[in-house]
């Protein structure tokens, strides 16, 4: 009997699974071309800074945009905001995501998702950390994509 409910419990856990991956999987098909350029930015952001590039992080971006690296502390210089962005390389950050959604009016996108950080810090003490990044992008003459408002602590309000 035990062993019955068991492999129930674990078909129904498995079977959660498959629905979650596929509706992860289904949300990324059902994007139109223009959703999928604005996150393809948002994936060559990520991917560059994840292995230190930092100059192809900073095209990802308008000269003046703004970047919220701590919560209620929005920076604008670009100097500081390359600066910020080399000494967070030092903890080799990984990201995941868990979903994206992208809304576009004309040429103005926001992209929204759930995020997921793990590093270490030169002394190798572990780092994890989350949070929800809502990002405003504009569309170029070029028909690129690039970021105004990067804000990776979008849920900070709800947690005061």
């Amino acid at each position: 009997m035990i062993y019955k409910t068991q492999s129930k419990l674990l078909l129904v856990i498995l079977f959660s699974m498959v629905s979650i991956i596929n509706a992860q999987t289904n949300k990324t098909k059902k994007m139109t071309q223009e959703q999928q350029d604005v996150l393809s930015t948002i994936n060559k952001m990520t991917e560059a800074f994840q292995n230190k590039n930092i100059d192809e992080v900073m095209t990802c971006y308008e000269p003046e945009a703004v970047i919220v690296f701590e919560p209620d502390s929005p920076i604008s210089d670009s100097n500081a905001i390359r600066e910020m962005f080399e000494a967070m390389s030092m903890i080799n950050p990984i990201f995941t995501f868990s979903g994206h959604e992208v809304f576009i009016i004309g040429n103005i996108a926001t992209h929204i998702t759930p995020w997921e950080m793990t590093g270490k810090a030169p002394d190798g003490t572990e780092i994890k950390q989350e949070g929800l990044s809502i990002a405003v992008l504009r569309k170029q003459e070029n028909g690129r994509w690039l970021m105004l408002l990067d804000n990776p602590h979008g849920q900070f309000l709800m947690n005061q």
